[in-house]
């Protein structure tokens, strides 16, 4: 892929950079652990579990599991594939699939091309300071990449599934019946949830299974690197794309008062590519990442955090036997909630998509929280000698679970289009128009962060309790531990692990809002009201009776239970990461503190790092919501520009697909740009930062964690609200066209860029940041105790890598901006102004 000329003289100056670092090194190599890489598994052979079957061998019927869930997967896919779609807007569907395809290799082509600052950080400290044999090197970087494809495969997958379904669904509308246009989006979902989780586990499993337990630590420590990377790339990437499409497309509706998807704008076909981009390509790579990273944290911990060998083998087998029986499950739920959802809605005239969507999450919690208490008493009946504590674990894994149920419907509360909230967003536009819209949509994010905060802290403190429970008669779970002050940390990581309990079915009700949102465009774009006799075609066909006018209010209404999914995934994976990462940071205050022996003075609000590290956190979450957003915002001018140039209404019934594929292009050369700013930004920042004091960096993790929770959950919800209230406008009120509707969608596109954009990639920063600070702070240590605890040199190079950051800070502004000066006006303004003067 040739890079614009730009990004290689950015490339260039960090290429010399890191070149700094390489050559200062070699003078400094030791003999160090190498942290978490080398990190030793237990023999899995040494506990038996229900009377006689080894660790290793019950870990194998996990492996099975796995491979009926990658069964399941491609059984829905094949269904999907198979069912009937008229042949217009099956070519639609595919031209969107042939521009995410050519999306997504100019997107893995550029991955790669990141990967390579992060191999160099790899070699640099395993293989340099390290001195860690070349072939456990190569493997880390080999597993990074396995973490990579993981990311990437499953991001592609989910595009493929969601392109075949997003015709049928639209195809479906026309019997105007609502039961298949819910069971589509969902199978669709579903699809791709069993498909991610089991690939994902499947990994895992054969790392913990068939690698030798000295070079498991290595393969784990790369795959999580590596499918951070992707997840990170996809993630903020696509959600670039995504808005830039969605807002120019969106803007045309204002401009020349035409329907949404209509077939002459050229800037549909890269929304509904956006879509796919930012709404299931980001979601599937970014569920992937995390359900990996926090699996590899908690293992992390186990082998660092408790003491007993044998211990440590029951909690990881528990740990992965859990994560397999949860996929059954999701696949046990969505059976059940299906033959509800048919017995209440298959032949209905109506229905309420949301309901069934809501109690598919209830039932598979309900179902999850149940199997985590058998197998718990099942697999881990006693803990060195403790028979209460497998209660107490599966008590606190619940509270994740439940929290994926209870934060979806706190949600709801702030972005459903049956919401008080969403009304009064609606109501205020009446007469306040755009300005009174966005106001109310800023209220409703910032009482979401109230609400959805304070249930976190509470599920969590929770968790504290029953981890001291009965810790004065040694029977808490810090008796279990190298120190009882790590046991809360140790519980908050199982909080993070409940979370992802439901991940099937989680990806499932996010993935159904791309779709739903896809097949409405794929209705408008076929034309299908046009096609010569096409009423009597598709009752020979399909003995179908067309009603057009229900089948457009259908697709408009499941768009917005849609819409309320979405919104509602992205905090479970927000929570998931900063309770996650909890767990991460404790394992480098582990390393820094020697277990807790040594140095935690440094932990105090007394050592002045440590708190200037809480202050600096705060600031990358601001400097990266605004850079995230101007790429948006750059990227969405030229859109627009390109469109209302090219844009023809007279005489054509579709845009070119030369002008789409231009359109496109536009989203796709913002996206790199504002992705390549933000990567590198985040890179050196987290060495330069690594580099200044350990605990400063330890202050700095636990500030961007909290910052990126309390940003990400304002900015999604208060996008939510203003995304449905649109929707309300359109559905509910049928008053598409007027000027309430144009304030709806003012709010909206301003709601874009805070819901897809920068709140949902708050989740791939903290978590990559938080990994890759383990590699960068334990580099920075090693230099400092190769040089007789000199730290001239670690500050030296904090200085060079903070200015290499400051550089891309002011590229993500100054190389990013429209261009334009504010006090004077465009060749174009300047026109209506003379236009208005007679001149």
């Amino acid at each position: 892929m040739q890079l614009p000329l730009k990004l290689r003289r950015a490339a260039i100056i960090t290429a010399a950079t890191v070149t700094t670092l390489v050559l200062a090194l070699p003078a400094y190599a030791q003999s160090h652990q190498g942290g978490e890489a080398n990190l030793v598994l237990p023999n899995l052979d040494d506990v038996t579990f229900f009377n006689g079957i080894t660790g290793h061998n019950l870990l194998l019927f996990g492996i099975v599991i796995c491979v009926l869930g990658l069964g399941f997967g491609l059984a829905m896919y094949m269904n999907l594939q198979k069912m009937p779609v008229h042949r217009a807007m099956r070519e639609i569907s595919e031209l969107i699939y042939a521009t995410c395809k050519t999306y997504l290799v100019t997107q893995g082509k550029f991955i790669l091309i990141l990967e390579a600052f992060i191999a160099v950080v790899i070699i640099l400290y395993f293989g340099v300071l390290s001195a860690m044999e070349p072939f456990r090197v190569v493997i880390i970087l080999l597993f990074s990449l396995v973490g990579i494809a993981g990311s990437y495969g499953v991001a592609w997958f989910g595009i493929r599934v969601n392109t075949f379904a997003n015709s049928r669904t639209a195809f479906a509308s026309l019997e105007g019946r609502p039961f298949p246009l819910y069971a589509i989006p969902l199978k669709a979902g579903m699809s791709i949830g069993m498909m991610l989780i089991s690939v994902e586990l499947l990994i895992m499993l054969c790392i913990l299974l068939f690698i030798p337990g000295d070079y498991a630590g290595p393969c784990f420590i790369g795959f999580a690197i590596g499918e951070s990377l992707g997840a990170a790339a996809l993630r903020i990437a696509g959600g670039i794309f995504t808005k830039i499409a969605d807002i120019g497309s969106d803007l045309m509706k204002i401009v020349f008062k035409i329907k949404e998807d209509d077939a002459r704008n050229p800037g549909v076909i890269a929304d509904c590519t956006g879509d796919n981009a930012g709404d299931s390509v980001g979601p599937s790579a970014d569920g992937f990442e995390t359900y990996g990273v926090t699996g590899v944290a908690l293992i992390t911990f186990i082998l660092l955090g408790v003491s007993n060998p044998r211990v440590q083998v029951q909690l990881l087998v528990w740990i992965f036997v859990m994560r397999v029986m949860m996929i059954v499950a999701s696949a046990l739920s969505y059976f059940i909630n299906d033959a509800i959802a048919k017995a209440r809605y298959k032949n209905a005239a109506s229905m309420n998509f949301e309901a069934p969507l809501t109690s598919l999450v209830w039932i598979t919690s309900i179902v999850s929280v149940v199997i985590t208490f058998v197998v718990s008493k099942l697999t881990i009946p006693a803990l060195s000698g403790n028979e209460t504590l497998w209660w107490k674990l599966a008590i606190i894994i619940s509270c994740g679970t439940v929290a994926g149920a209870l934060i979806p419907e706190l949600v709801k509360v702030f972005t459903s289009t049956a919401s008080r909230h969403v009304s009064e967003v609606v109501t205020s536009s009446r007469e306040g128009g755009p300005s009174l819209n966005i106001l109310s949509g800023l209220v409703a994010g910032n009482f979401s962060g109230y609400w959805l905060g304070i249930s976190i802290v509470g599920l969590m403190a929770i968790a504290y309790f029953f981890t001291n429970l009965g810790a004065g008669a040694g029977l808490g779970l810090g008796a279990l531990m190298v120190d009882p002050v790590a046991a809360p940390v140790f519980g908050f990581g199982l909080v993070a692990f409940g979370f992802l309990g439901m991940g099937p079915v989680t990806i499932a009700v996010d993935s159904y809002g791309p779709v739903t949102d896809n097949a409405q465009s794929v209705y408008e774009l076929s034309l299908i009201e046009q096609v010569p006799d096409i009423e009597a075609e598709m009752k020979k066909d399909y003995n179908v009776d067309i009603n057009f006018a229900r089948a457009k209010h259908l697709l408009e209404e499941n768009d917005g239970a849609g819409n309320t999914f979405k919104a509602t995934a992205k905090p479970v994976l927000i929570g998931t990461a900063v309770v996650g990462a909890t767990t991460m940071i404790f394992s480098i205050i582990m390393a820094l503190t020697d277990g807790l022996r040594v140095n935690t003075e440094g932990l105090s609000l007394l050592h002045a790092p440590f708190v200037l590290g809480l202050i600096t956190g705060g600031a990358i979450i601001y400097w990266f919501t605004g850079a995230s957003t101007q790429a948006v915002t750059t990227g969405a001018y030229r859109a627009v520009e390109f469109i209302k140039a090219n844009i023809r209404l007279e005489g054509v019934e579709k845009a070119s697909v030369e002008d789409s594929k231009k359109v496109v292009q536009i989203c796709t050369q913002y996206a790199q740009k504002g992705m390549f700013n933000i990567f590198l930004t985040v890179f050196f920042s987290t060495l330069a930062f690594a580099f200044v004091e350990p605990f400063f960096f330890i202050g700095y993790l636990i500030s961007i964690a909290v910052f990126g929770l309390y940003q990400a959950i304002f900015m999604a919800n208060a996008g939510g609200a203003w995304d449905n209230a649109k929707k309300v406008v359109e559905v509910d009120l049928k008053m598409k066209g007027t000027p309430l509707h144009d304030a709806t969608v003012v709010g909206d596109t301003v709601g874009d860029p805070f819901k897809d954009t920068s709140s949902v990639a708050m989740n791939p920063v903290i978590k990559f940041t938080t990994l890759f600070g383990l590699l960068a702070v334990e580099l920075a240590v090693s230099l400092t105790a190769r040089n007789n605890g000199d730290t001239t040199l670690t500050h030296v190079l904090a200085l060079a890598f903070f200015l290499v950051s400051v550089f891309f800070v002011w590229r993500s502004f100054h190389g990013m901006r429209i261009g334009t000066t504010a006090l004077e006006p465009t060749t174009r303004e300047a026109e209506v102004v003379k236009t208005a003067a007679g001149d």
